[in-house]
């Protein structure tokens, strides 16, 4: 009986032991578990630092743009802008009549027997496709002089004459420039 008692002593072993490795197999399953989840919370740190650091060079970015646009601010005062573009605005319709000036000075110099010609001729071949003669119209117009106040003709001289000297006036600053 002595082997049995020796069987029965080794396999108490065996059993201890086979105890002993599954508890640590347990226990290092769990090991493994609770490092996953540490790995898990620091990445989930280390993109929380890299959020703030991020967060840290956009809010440092906005400080230089505000700086930036102080100091911008400060050199373009809205009443002097404003004051620069009403002139640019005013200079550059003088320009635009100047040039409109010398346009026709110069078309009336270099073309006023053509450009009359010319106009009259485009006019016609105009009216003629679309089927208008004007001299048939012209023909029909009643002739003679239309009976009219006294008052009237005096009053559109007075306003013509007044029309023509303030025409004349910008001329002349105009010419100045």
């Amino acid at each position: 009986m002595h082997t049995c008692s020796l069987l029965e002593a080794e396999l108490y072993i065996l059993l201890a032991a086979t105890r002993i490795l599954a508890r640590q197999l347990v226990r290092l399953r769990q090991q493994i578990t609770n490092l996953q989840g540490s790995r898990a919370q620091i990445r989930g740190v280390a993109t929380h630092t890299q959020a703030l650091y991020a967060s840290t060079s956009i809010s440092t970015g906005m400080k230089g743009a505000t700086k930036a646009m102080v100091a911008m601010n400060k050199q373009m005062a809205p009443e002097k802008q404003a004051k620069v573009i009403k002139e640019f605005q005013k200079q550059s319709a003088q320009m635009d009549m100047t040039i409109e000036m010398m346009s026709e000075a110069i078309d009336e110099t270099l073309d006023k027997d053509e450009a009359e010609e010319e106009t009259e001729e485009l006019t016609n071949q105009v009216l003629d496709e679309i089927g208008v003669d004007i001299a048939s119209q012209l023909s029909s117009a009643p002739k003679g002089r239309i009976a009219s106040r006294n008052a009237a003709p005096e009053v559109n001289a007075r306003s013509e004459s007044t029309d023509v000297d303030e025409l004349e006036k910008r001329l002349a600053s105009l010419r100045r420039i």
